[in-house]
């Protein structure tokens, strides 16, 4: 089975753009297209030439994934060290969330093409007013969902820590965990935020993820791509 690469990046504001837009041409020149999540209330407060960008990567064939809705939590919602937007909601509560967010993106034009929650935590109740709201596609820590044909594509995101000292372990595991996933023809997942850019080890290192997957002959795609079966992008 051939294996299949997908790169998102989030985190995407005015401070850290340069860092985005030097990343996609580095993954264009690899024929690797972006899978970008964008958060409706934060990008609502991004100046032009955010936004022109962001539409300028999705018709030049890069996806976008709604991410969240603000990332504000209840106190219900705590999951490990830190709280997620989506962890623990019930349908009705992710249902409110969703249509204040459709609302904001609405305003700029932005239409997504998919659902990636806070840290890839989704309830039950988040993945039925998914649903309920037309969404194709939520992509979770272990997978990507079909929520209209109930398929699962099995694989988990690959990402970084936190924490200086734990630096160097985060990057080798990145890209021995892509390596052996592109070996076994599976699901390559990447995940990067711009803060991860800022720093060189980590940058080099989802590129050296890449780089490897590619070299063991996985197909680039979007997280949309995936479902939608349109064909993959050369490696």
């Amino acid at each position: 089975m051939t294996a299949r690469l997908l790169v998102s990046l989030s985190g995407i504001d005015a401070r850290t753009l340069d860092r985005g837009a030097a990343l996609s041409a580095e993954l264009a020149a690899r024929d690797v297209p972006l899978s970008l999540l964008l958060t409706p209330r934060a990008a609502a407060g991004q100046p032009g030439p955010v936004l022109a960008w962001v539409r300028e990567c999705h018709a030049g064939g890069d996806a976008l994934l709604q991410h969240g809705c603000d990332h504000a939590t209840g106190p219900r919602v705590l999951v490990g060290r830190g709280r997620a937007e989506f962890a623990a909601l019930p349908a009705h509560e992710a249902g409110l969330r969703l249509t204040a967010a459709g609302a904001v993106l609405d305003r700029l034009g932005l239409v997504p093409q998919g659902f990636v929650p806070p840290r890839w935590l989704a309830s039950p109740g988040t993945l039925v007013a998914l649903r309920r709201h037309g969404f194709r596609l939520c992509a979770d820590l272990s997978g990507v969902r079909d929520l209209r044909g109930q398929t699962v594509h099995r694989g988990r995101v690959r990402g970084f820590g936190f924490g200086e000292r734990a630096e160097p372990w985060w990057c080798f595991a990145l890209v021995m965990g892509a390596a052996r996933a592109a070996r076994r023809g599976g699901l390559v997942r990447l995940a990067v935020d711009t803060a991860d850019l800022a720093r060189s080890r980590p940058r080099q290192a989802l590129l050296d993820a890449v780089d490897i997957a590619l070299h063991h002959g996985a197909h680039a795609l979007t997280y949309p791509d995936l479902l939608t079966g349109r064909p993959a992008r050369a490696a």
